[in-house]
């Protein structure tokens, strides 16, 4: 879990050094011992993977100099003081200027370790997230718009690369809230269509009765209200691209004509009986299975399988959790400069009940839950009204596969790489995969 984080141990006491350093090392930590200041002084550097665990009293420069001097190097290492009975009061402005805790002598050995991880963990997460935010700022096109690193959205990236300045037309599959619209904006915007107009039309908000004029226009007298010319949808996206979302809700009979209109690409207005050339792309998005609403007799055949050419399918935020923290990331820094708030600290503990939430709403809901994080109102995860709550032992488990598919990725699927990083066994991990159903061949 801390692979390549050391703890800098500075304490001018030979034995005692020696005695503690072996202790943060049984515990699996990599520590490096310091005789002074002085000599840890050059092992500072901003971002470097370190926190650093000292003694107030040294000779020469003390703790409080040493303290003075990560803080103007880096604040986000956290220092933690080792005081003399009876410094306590100095211990705590010490922690108003910077450091991250203080362990009072004599001190049990269990402390000392304990107060090493949490200071680790906060690091850990530190140096992650400034990656994150350097990942967000070099991020160009595509991948500047869809986030993430998930093989999954890398291919869905690929795909719609490939597709882009093709002339099919797409189904866009996917559940509530894993950006289908903004999927289909990338499918324009990467096209040589990308100068004409993108119109996109929820076909689940408009009444039956205004169905066919508001897609296909209306002359002047076609019908009691039609007092002028009206151009429909699809002609206004003539050149460019239509983005019919929620197509499923799509009445029967205007089903037949958008047909029609897919395979002859002409389209007749209300009350004209004039044809005029359409040369769009067709974009039809739903959250439902067509081909088993075709089956029940809701949903046209012909249509279904006139779409069903290209197909991008996008997976819901639990199928690619290694994602989870960029996303946030980049939401809570969106919504911070909404809002003029400086985003609140992130910790372990929010890091993991964002792992571990099941997140029904996908990206749409983790980007609420960002604006909650940023405005401090409410929990992170617990907003989504009707979920039902999962069990520790689920969450729990649901974080350990993330940690390990995230392992798998860093590590390009090596496996022995992949067992020292986590800080298991062989054995252990085979069992892991199995029973969470991880493809380590995805990550090869």
């Amino acid at each position: 879990m801390f692979e390549g984080f050391k703890v800098l141990f500075v304490e001018d006491d030979p034995p005692v050094r020696m005695s503690l350093a072996q202790t943060l090392e049984l515990a699996g930590l990599d520590v490096l011992p310091c005789g002074s200041a002085e000599e840890a002084l050059p092992h500072v550097a901003p971002g470097a993977q370190l926190i650093v665990v000292t003694d107030v009293r040294l000779p020469g420069m003390d703790g409080l100099s040493l303290l003075d001097h990560v803080v103007a190097t880096d604040p986000g290492i956290p220092v933690v003081l080792i005081t003399a009975h009876g410094d306590v009061s100095m211990a705590v402005r010490a922690m108003r200027a910077g450091a991250y805790d203080f362990i009072e002598k004599p001190f049990a050995p269990e402390r000392f370790v304990d107060t090493a991880l949490r200071a680790l963990d906060k690091r850990v997460l530190r140096v992650a997230l400034d990656d994150l935010r350097a990942q967000l700022q070099s991020r160009t096109g595509i991948e500047s718009v869809l986030l993430g690193n998930s093989p999954v959205m890398q291919e869905l990236r690929r795909k719609i690369v490939r597709l882009a300045d093709t002339s099919a037309d797409v189904m866009i599959l996917g559940e509530t809230g894993t950006g289908k619209e903004l999927v289909a904006r990338c499918l324009h915007d990467h096209s040589n269509r990308r100068d004409r107009n993108f119109v996109a039309i929820n076909c689940g908000g408009l009444p039956e009765t205004l169905f066919e004029s508001e897609l296909i226009g209306h002359e002047p007298g076609a019908f009691t209200s039609a007092a002028k010319r009206r151009i429909g949808k699809i002609e206004h996206a003539n050149g460019g691209t239509l983005l019919l979302d929620e197509i499923e809700t799509m009445p029967m009979q205007m089903q037949i004509k958008l047909l029609r209109i897919l395979q002859e690409r002409k389209i007749e207005r209300l009350g004209s009986n004039e044809e005029v050339p359409v040369n769009l792309r067709v974009v039809a998005a739903t959250k439902c299975d067509l081909r088993a609403l075709s089956d029940e007799g809701k949903f046209r055949g012909d249509l279904y399988y006139r779409l069903n050419v290209a197909v991008l399918e996008l997976p819901s935020l639990r199928e690619r959790r290694e994602d989870i923290p960029l996303l946030f990331e980049h939401f809570a820094g969106q919504a911070s400069a909404r809002y003029g708030l400086p985003p609140p600290e992130m910790t372990p503990e929010k890091l993991r009940e964002l792992m571990a939430h099941d997140w029904p709403g996908n990206v749409r809901e983790i980007r609420n839950a960002a604006d909650r994080f940023v405005l401090e109102i409410g929990d992170l995860t617990t907003a989504t009204t009707g979920v039902v709550p999962v069990t520790l032992a689920q969450q729990m488990d649901k974080v350990e596969k993330a940690l390990i598919e995230q392992a798998l990725r860093q590590h390009q699927g090596r496996m022995p790489k992949v067992m020292e990083s986590l800080g298991i066994a062989k054995k252990t991990l085979y069992d892991k995969l199995h029973r969470h159903d991880i493809d380590v061949d995805r990550y090869r």
